[in-house]
This record gives C-alpha cells, sequence and structure tokens, in this order.
C-alpha cells in the first residue's frame, strides 16, 4: 500500500453520521469541542465557519466540504456578529436526522464524525491544519460530490442498508478530501502528509512503509528520491520536521504497536518485522515512542477489549 492508505488502516477510521442542518434565514449555532475529526459539507446555501482559537474564520459555499481536526468547539454562522444559539437546542429536535433553525429551506449541511481505534490518531490530526477546507471548483471533486448526493439520499430516505452504504461513502469521502488537499498547490503544512505532495520524498517514504525492516540508511533512501544524500536529508526534515531515520523509526513502533494490539504474535517475531534482531533493543525503542514497554502495551489492549461497549450520541454537526 501507499502511505497514506497504510495510516488510515493503522488508524481504522469509523463514521458516524450526526445529523443534517436545514437553515433558513440569518443564523448562528455554536457547537461543543468534539474527538475525532468532524466531516462537513455544504450541499445548499452558504456560511461562516470559526474554530475557537483560530485567528480567522472561513466561508464556506455550496459544494465545499471541510474536516474539523482540532477537537475545538466551533461556529457555524451566516453573521458571526450575531448572538449564537447552543446546538443543543436544535439538534436535540432533529427528526430523521435532520436538525431544522428558522425554518430551514435556504442552507442545508451534512454533518458527520471519524473516530480512530488505538493510540494512532495523532499520526494524522497533527499533520493537518485545523480547518481542511476543500473547494467546489476543483474538477477532480466530481467523485466527492457523487459521494456527497448519494450521502443525503441516505440521510434523507434511510433506506434498507442505509447505515453500511453511509459508512463506506463516508470513508470515500475523508479519503477523497485528503487527496484533494495533497494535490492543493496551496498546501504548504509541515509534516509526512505534506511530504506526500514532493514526489520525491513521496518515493522514499513509500520506501520505508513497505520495508520497515530493512536496514535503510540516509544514502539508500536519497537514492530511491533520486537525490544527493545532503540534499535529501536536509529537504526531508524541513518537509517533515524529523530526520528520515527518526521517520523510519517511528513508523515501525507505530506498526509494532498495531501488531501487538491485534494479533497473537510473539514479541521476537514482531520485533525482527521491523527490524531488530535484539527483543532488548526493540524494547527499549518501542517505550521511548510509546510510553510503555511492549508487555505492558499489550496487555493494556487485551484490557480494553473486555470493557463494556458504549454508544453515546452527538448533537452536533
Amino acid at each position: 500500500m501507499d502511505p497514506l492508505s497504510d495510516v488510515l488502516s493503522l488508524l481504522r477510521p469509523k463514521s458516524a453520521i450526526s445529523a443534517g442542518l436545514d437553515a433558513g434565514g440569518d443564523w448562528a449555532i455554536r457547537f461543543p469541542p468534539h474527538e475525532g475529526i468532524k466531516f462537513n459539507a455544504v450541499m445548499r446555501g452558504s456560511c461562516w465557519v470559526q474554530v475557537e482559537g483560530e485567528p480567522e474564520a472561513q466561508r464556506i459555499e455550496a459544494g465545499d466540504c471541510f474536516l474539523l481536526t482540532r477537537g475545538r468547539s466551533f461556529q457555524f454562522a451566516t453573521d458571526l456578529a450575531l448572538p449564537a444559539i447552543e446546538s443543543t437546542t436544535i439538534y436535540d429536535r432533529a427528526v430523521d436526522g435532520i436538525a431544522t433553525c428558522n425554518g430551514g429551506g435556504d442552507f442545508f449541511l451534512i454533518g458527520g464524525r471519524f473516530s480512530f481505534e488505538g493510540d494512532h490518531a495523532a499520526l494524522l490530526f497533527d499533520a493537518l491544519p485545523a480547518v481542511l477546507h476543500v473547494h467546489d471548483a476543483s474538477a477532480q471533486a466530481a467523485v466527492l460530490r457523487w459521494s456527497l448526493e448519494q450521502l443525503a439520499d441516505e440521510l434523507r430516505a434511510r433506506p434498507p442498508g442505509g447505515a453500511l452504504m453511509a459508512e463506506h461513502l463516508s470513508q470515500i469521502m475523508l479519503l477523497q478530501v485528503l487527496r484533494l488537499w495533497l494535490a492543493s498547490e496551496a498546501t504548504k503544512a509541515p509534516g509526512w502528509l505534506g511530504a506526500l505532495s514532493d514526489p520525491r520524498l513521496s518515493r522514499a517514504i513509500g520506501a520505508m512503509h513497505a520495508e520497515p525492516g530493512r536496514k535503510w540508511t540516509v544514502a539508500e533512501l536519497a537514492g530511491v528520491a533520486g537525490m544527493s544524500r545532503t540534499s535529501f536529508a536536509e529537504r526531508f526534515r524541513n518537509a517533515v520536521g524529523r530526520t528520515p531515520l527518526d521517520y523510519l523509526i517511528n513508523w515501525r513502533m507505530r506498526s509494532a504497536a498495531d501488531r501487538l494490539r491485534r494479533t497473537d504474535e510473539r514479541l521476537p517475531a514482531i520485533a525482527s518485522s521491523v527490524g531488530y534482531e535484539s527483543e532488548a533493543a526493540f524494547s527499549t525503542t518501542f517505550r521511548r515512542i510509546m510510553g510503555t514497554s511492549p508487555g505492558r502495551y499489550r496487555g493494556a489492549a487485551d484490557v480494553a477489549s473486555e470493557g463494556p461497549v458504549t454508544d453515546r450520541h452527538e448533537s452536533t454537526a
């Protein structure tokens, strides 16, 4: 797989469609902090989006979609100067998944949330801006627009199998939003995700993901990237925020953590798969990256799997 697919597979995103918002006239709605990534798409009308702690609001038009990645409270409004109502005042009275404000008719938005399994969500969150905005003007947005239209139909009609369809459509949209963002010439974000928009760095990252157990050297990775060792090392560090070998070690430990949590493989086999002949050396590195020993990490996962399963309703877009 490619690096983005690797990370999304590691995170195992699960989507939940919270509700649609049908609003009319002028309005402002305040939403509380949230877990995971919020996904929103405007099907009709336009509004402002203001995230707590961000200096500027963003204007979202019909056909646009955006991710809210920091878990902070936020506000949707036609006019940010208006006094905002709390989201619960309308979402608690939602009918068939649609919340209505001021009688509706002028504005329609689909809202959902992606939650992630395990301890690796920061791999994605830390690489994204607080508001990841994809404009409808992009020619490559056809798949996204189709998915949005299908998802809106599923939300309104609630046909048999609708929950599973909405789940798969939402994951398609998450991947497509990330693709469009990566393809944007305006993308200047630091981190591994932004580095994937650089073809040379992307090749090197892909090679590390494909063979995490290989004893890579910076010179070999530079050769994969088609660059000199010095230029590659400098370019990688500037883009990703860490050296190539630091990135490799981090990815090895994340991959090992996933296998500890999801398989019954013995520790020596997992250590060997990510390039460590010494179980002691692997355990030392794992503790440094993950904050606990491999045995305790696996044990904590076993305890968590035996706990109660709860389903908490969210009244947010």
